[in-house]
């Protein structure tokens, strides 16, 4: 089969500051070290891979790190995405980027949600699942939600620790992310923020935890959990919103249960580099690539034309191998 040149949804980037903050809070992602990052090294993983776009974004933690107070989040958040738009505009083509996103500081994530999307030009938004242990339901945020619905904006939900101890000798990566990737795409649908802001198009990670799975489970009990006034149905099509990557998703277990719930066009491709190192992207891309089941069409809309869809700039775009890009700068691991 011959797959399209694909956009990926789940890149991340590691700008120097971002590390540097890490590191002098002695921080990693969730109990996972923060490796080495280039544009360079970048643009070779996606030559191999067949991919032509990246949109980047900063995994977890984020940017408003334990410990600092909303000024300091302020900054790294400014820092982050101004880097990050500017590699962005250097290779259109190869790069997009999600802004990230002070939260829980509100009134500085909707400034900086506005600054980035209409000065930096960024693709939408990235929001870890939780921010200090409060979900993206929460009502303190409808604000954020009401201004991105307003721009029919682009969000991507990435999983982040949630609020209790790490399994010893399980990074949350391993584990944790799988289950608050979950957690808080159900919490946004228990509040209704799915219903209330129809025009944004969220982006869950990891083929949504074990969101398709378990989704009728949610929508059959939610009105005996819940509200005996909340419709079954209602609760299953505010779910079926959710756009899915296949970030270590992509298996003979998870594909079917993916494909089987979401929308069509909500199945996007990822790949997590370079948190996921690039062996792993090439056992999920196996698994993508032989699967028997597809419908006609359904292999190359994941890797390319769904996303098209969200991000009309890179329709007909397939990227130029081989191109150099940035300074080759290469971000220290944070630890």
């Amino acid at each position: 089969m011959n797959f399209p040149a694909r956009i990926d949804v789940h890149q991340h980037i590691v700008p120097p500051v971002w590390a540097d903050a890490l590191a002098a809070r002695g921080l990693d992602s969730g109990g996972w070290a923060v490796p080495a990052w280039s544009a360079n090294s970048a643009l070779a993983m996606m030559d191999q891979q067949g991919i032509a776009t990246g949109v980047l974004s900063v995994t977890a933690p984020g940017v408003h790190l334990d410990g600092e107070g909303d000024a300091d989040a302020r900054d790294l958040a400014r820092a982050v995405n101004e880097y990050t738009a500017e590699l962005a505009k250097d290779r259109p083509d190869r790069f997009g980027h999600f802004a990230s996103v002070p939260l829980p500081d509100v009134d500085a994530a909707v400034a900086e949600a506005v600054h980035a999307l209409d000065v930096l030009a960024a693709d939408g938004v990235v929001l870890m699942s939780n921010a200090h242990g409060r979900y993206l339901g929460d009502p303190d945020f409808e604000t954020l939600w009401a201004e991105l619905d307003r721009r029919h904006a682009n969000v991507f939900v990435h999983p982040a620790q949630p609020p209790m101890p790490l399994l010893p000798g399980t990074p949350a990566p391993l584990a944790d992310f799988v289950f608050d990737t979950t957690r808080t795409a159900l919490n946004l649908v228990l509040n209704g923020v799915m219903n209330r802001y129809p025009n944004v198009r969220v982006i869950l990670s990891h083929g949504g935890g074990f969101l398709p799975y378990a989704a009728y489970r949610f929508s059959g009990l939610a009105p005996l959990a819940v509200d005996p006034d909340r419709d079954s149905d209602a609760v299953l099509r505010d779910l079926k919103r959710f756009y899915f990557d296949t970030a270590l998703s992509a298996s003979p277990s998870a594909l079917p249960a993916l494909l089987a719930f979401a929308e069509p066009g909500h199945v996007l491709y990822g790949s997590d580099w370079p948190f996921a190192p690039q062996e792993a992207g090439t056992y999920y891309n196996t698994y993508l690539e032989t699967y028997p089941d597809y419908a006609p069409g359904q292999a190359d809309a994941i890797n390319r034309t769904n996303a098209e869809a969200l991000f009309p700039r890179l329709a007909g775009r397939t990227g130029t191998a081989n191109a150099p890009a940035g300074d080759g700068h290469t971000a220290p691991p944070g630890r």
